[in-house]
């Protein structure tokens, strides 16, 4: 039997909204910046902050590519239009060529992590201009797959989505009546042509969560998952994202040393005093 995803949109809704509006505010700020991509998570994420913040809250940041979908902008730019926010755009072709200029060897793989980890300098850079914090968009399927670069789309101040499965991600977008011509489109980086999300972790959203829900919410094991019904091999290769991704999902470690360590002794509410 499926594991219900099913959402109380608008008690999500009301949830995220506050999260964002109090955590903006709790770090010092009352604005964000957010890379509004063209895609579904940036898009749901602008809409929440929008609520939350009002639209002088929220600055929307367009970051082509010369490799990047025509659609991708014109989607971008019509959703900040209907927001009624501050948008600003800035093509980073010119210093990721720049950067690969000497060796046109690169493989995909680099190019899309420097095209990942340009936008977003380009996003922390103007949160100072802004005096703005940086809104994250990875949802808990691509955190817990480790489908994301490191510093580079997985980086933020705060993130809304993170515990949204791309599923529900989906559900709460359709709620907020994301542009039609977001919701349809096909999930990706858009890092180059034909490539989507779902070719390039090997499974589909809906395969995905279901079993991730069912290894990490319920606590199931393995050959619990299998006997529900779970091909043995899509089962493992969900694991083997998991586990190999951790790194991903915590702070570098630190060497221990003192009686204190930033991370590992000094985390705690008490030590800043509440």
């Amino acid at each position: 039997m499926p594991v219900d995803l099913s959402l109380n949109a608008r008690l999500v809704l009301e949830i995220l909204t506050g999260f964002i509006a109090d955590e903006t505010r709790r770090a010092g700020f009352s604005r964000v910046v957010v890379g509004l991509s063209g895609g579904l998570d940036s898009a749901l994420a602008a809409c929440l902050a929008r609520r939350a913040l009002g639209a002088r809250g929220v600055i929307a940041v367009l970051m082509p590519h010369s490799q990047s979908h025509p659609a991708s902008l014109k989607d971008a730019a019509a959703l900040a239009r209907r927001l009624k926010v501050r948008a600003e755009t800035r093509d980073i072709s010119a210093q990721v060529e720049a950067y690969f200029a000497s060796d046109k060897s690169a493989s995909r793989a680099r190019r899309g992590n420097k095209m990942a980890r340009e936008r977003m300098s380009i996003l922390y850079d103007l949160s100072v201009v802004h005096e703005a914090l940086v809104l994250g968009t990875s949802n808990k399927t691509e955190l817990l797959l480790g489908y994301g670069t490191l510093h580079g789309d997985m980086a933020s101040g705060i993130n809304p989505l993170g515990d949204l499965y791309k599923t529900q991600v989906r559900q709460l977008a359709a709620h907020v009546k994301v542009p039609a011509a977001i919701l349809a489109k096909t999930p990706t980086a858009d890092l180059w042509p034909q490539q989507t999300d779902e070719k390039e972790l090997g499974l589909s959203y809906a395969e995905a969560d279901q079993i991730l829900s069912l290894l990490v919410d319920e606590r199931r094991p393995r050959a619990e998952i299998v006997a529900s019904g779970w091909p043995a091999r899509l089962v493992d290769r969900v694991i083997r994202k998991v586990t190999a991704s951790q790194f991903k999902r915590r702070l570098p470690l630190i060497a221990k040393i003192s009686a204190r360590t930033v991370g590992i002794d000094f985390r705690y509410p008490r030590d800043w005093g509440t």
